[in-house]
C-alpha cells in the first residue's frame, strides 16, 4: 500500500545516513596512526551491507511506482 513505501522512504534516508558517517570514521581511521586495519575492514564491510541494502530498498521503491 501507500503507506508502505513511506516507511521504506524513511528507512532508506537513516540507512543513506549511516553510510555517509560510515563513510567519515573510515576516512578519519584511515588518516589516523592509531587506526586498526581490522576496524576499517570491518566498517568497509558495513559500509558495504548498507550499500546493497539501500540499493535494495531502492529498487523496491521503484518497482512500487
Amino acid at each position: 500500500g501507500k503507506g508502505d513505501s513511506m516507511s521504506l522512504e524513511s528507512h532508506l534516508t537513516e540507512l543513506r545516513r549511516k553510510h555517509a558517517e560510515l563513510s567519515e570514521a573510515v576516512e578519519r581511521a584511515q588518516r589516523s596512526p592509531g587506526a586498526e586495519d581490522l576496524e576499517i575492514s570491518e566498517m568497509k564491510k558495513r559500509k558495504l551491507q548498507l550499500k546493497e541494502e539501500i540499493t535494495r530498498i531502492e529498487g523496491e521503491l521503484q518497482a512500487a511506482e
